[in-house]
């Protein structure tokens, strides 16, 4: 291959990279997680509708490493809507108890750090599910009406 074609590609390359960086800046999502809150909706459709979602998954990066993972985590915070915590904590039975760690996995490394400030988890056993081949935890901020979640194979 001549220098004139290599430099050709080259320049191609960056541009592609460069451009795909201006996007990312541009749609706001340059942070790497997951901000639709309808996934999440169809996981935990006890908790009614959400917003404000921070989310990652374990498949994330199947694309990008090209190996595909046989199971389906997902993790990450999302807001109720007003009003839903009270209603969750006069139907349930709740606890106080928070996530054992602040988002330790590979694949949550990008959540690190975010959450309420200070907050005041709570959680019920009623609302986590436990069995064969599926695991839903969630802890609910009784201040901000946030919900932490981590989820193995929600949809299951």
């Amino acid at each position: 291959m001549d220098r004139r074609r290599l430099i050709g590609i080259g320049a191609g390359l960056a541009a592609v990279c460069a451009l795909w960086g201006v996007r990312q800046a541009a749609d706001g999502s340059a942070k790497d997680w997951h901000t639709d809150a309808t996934p999440l909706e169809k996981a935990f459709p006890a908790l009614g509708p959400l917003s404000d979602a921070k989310w990652v998954s374990s498949r994330d990066d199947d694309e990008r490493s090209g190996l595909p993972s046989p199971e389906l985590v997902i993790s990450g915070l999302a807001r109720l809507a007003a009003g839903r915590l009270t209603e969750l904590t006069t139907a349930h039975a709740f606890v106080p108890g928070g996530p054992p760690a602040d988002f330790t996995s590979w694949f949550e490394k990008p959540l690190k750090g975010e959450g309420p400030d200070d907050p005041q988890w709570i959680r019920s056993a009623d609302l986590d599910r436990d069995g064969s081949g599926y695991r839903t935890m969630l802890w609910f901020d009784r201040r901000s009406g946030t919900v932490r979640f981590w989820a193995l194979n929600p949809y299951g």
